[in-house]
């Protein structure tokens, strides 16, 4: 698996790209500091979940209503979206509903229940020593959408991973742009 190199404290840690595992999936994942109590917080509360993805309500049983409130503005100090996200810079707002849940080692929900065909993300996580692997899978893509997403979550777990780790997040829009780039070229060659 290839990984982009990112510096951290004055030394360089790596960061595995997401990867195709089949049509329609891409899987992404990640080494958190533990312990996974404290990473599954950041799944599922509202206040901590706003810090790195979306904040919202969330229901905690299959079922159960999400409600993800976007506002990328509030994830780093990078403010103002390069023009073809201007019009999606303000709080938008995505209802979806859980599908599966065995806290505090899994959760997936839909996503895009709006659409004709929504998808589906699912947060695993286990014990890597001291730290936590978190596996993050997104099924049901068609692939214009496997390329947003694949630098989405890129780009926000690297967010998380600052948070945890509790460093100034990186900006959020410069990174989604240059790995939206990155992931058109990876994508493209499978």
């Amino acid at each position: 698996m290839k990984t982009q190199t990112i510096e951290r404290k004055g030394a360089s840690k790596q960061e595995p790209y997401g990867v195709v595992t089949e049509p329609g999936t891409v899987r992404i994942e990640r080494v958190l500091p533990g312990p996974i109590t404290r990473v599954w917080a950041y799944l599922v509360e509202s206040d901590k979940r706003g810090k790195w993805l979306a904040s919202g309500a969330m229901d905690q049983r299959v079922g159960g209503e999400v409600e993800l409130r976007f506002n990328h503005a509030d994830l780093s100090c990078e403010k103002t979206p390069p023009d073809e996200f201007k019009q999606s810079q303000c709080d938008s707002r995505r209802l979806s509903h859980i599908t599966r849940l065995d806290a505090p080692r899994l959760l997936s929900y839909t996503w895009s229940e709006d659409s004709d065909a929504p998808s589906e993300v699912t947060f695993e996580l286990a014990p890597h020593g001291d730290d936590v692997q978190l596996t993050v899978t997104h099924r049901k893509l068609d692939r214009p959408t496997m390329l947003m997403v694949s630098a989405g979550w890129h780009t926000h777990l690297g967010i998380l991973t600052d948070t945890l780790h509790g460093e100034e997040p990186r900006p959020f829009w410069s990174t989604f742009m240059r790995l939206k780039g990155e992931y058109a070229t990876r994508l493209a060659a499978n």
